[in-house]
């Protein structure tokens, strides 16, 4: 049975098996006992995470093409596969879990944010993004890429930028490279008002991320509060922790 590529879901299939095993090598330097897998496509990966003993295997695909290819070619999966869009789905597992992908490049965002909402289920993520999306997830403060992924991902997991990924290693190669990285969940998070609070904050200072923050966030915070050194400073500039600690002394 043949499948076909489709551009509108994002799809470039990863066709190196060194990287795929590399891949699952990282997947398995954690213990785990449920796994999810996004947009297993032809299954590059899920060829060698179906065999992994002692757990329970999901995995995520819209695409009906797909899902009939996997069933076909990897029989052990039938009944495993969530025939559903990502980014729509309930919780897939009652406890832990861990989350594994080669994310289609145009929800990879979306689906970081649906992992970092299931946080307290989720331990553990790798995935492959476009490299600069990898980058910016990964980055730190006084940086160009640092931004709202960076501070909202990373207040509540550690992120590991693994490795590069070129683009000969997939099916149709992509104009870009991409990148690996793991998301570990920290033990302890930083405190903060609330998590809308710092979403609120850290989305209005870099949505004007060239102006110094006092104009960017004018309207979350009194005046008295605004003439404070820290609000002469650029979104860039302010660490996770600082924009927790200013969640606080919002209105």
């Amino acid at each position: 049975m043949e499948y076909r590529l489709k551009k509108s879901l994002g799809q470039h299939f990863l066709k190196d098996e060194s990287i795929t095993k590399r891949i699952v090598a990282e997947l398995q330097s954690e213990p785990f006992t449920q796994l999810l897998e996004v947009g297993p496509g032809a299954g590059a990966l899920t060829k060698y995470l179906l065999p992994i003993k002692d757990i329970d295997f999901k995995a995520v695909e819209l695409d009906d093409e797909k899902v009939a290819y996997l069933e076909l070619t990897y029989p052990q999966i039938k009944g495993k596969i969530i025939h559903k869009d990502f980014l729509h789905i309930d919780v897939p597992f009652e406890n832990q879990f861990t989350v594994i992908g080669n994310f289609p490049y145009n929800i990879s965002t979306q689906i970081v944010f649906k992992v970092v909402e299931w946080k307290q289920q989720v331990p553990t993520m790798i995935g492959m993004f476009q490299k600069e999306v990898a980058q910016r997830i990964a980055s730190k403060p006084n940086t160009k890429v640092y931004g709202i992924m960076s501070v909202l991902v990373q207040a509540f997991y550690e992120v590991e930028y693994l490795f590069d990924v070129p683009p000969e290693s997939f099916n149709p190669p992509p104009k870009v490279m991409s990148g690996i990285i793991r998301l570990k969940r920290k033990d302890s998070v930083v405190a903060m008002k609330s998590e809308k609070a710092l979403f609120v904050l850290v989305k209005a200072a870099f949505n004007q991320r060239r102006k110094m923050l006092r104009n960017a966030v004018r309207g979350l915070f009194d005046e008295e509060v605004l003439v404070d050194e820290i609000f002469n400073k650029r979104a860039e500039q302010l660490s996770i922790e600082d924009f927790a600690a200013l969640s606080f002394r919002m209105r």
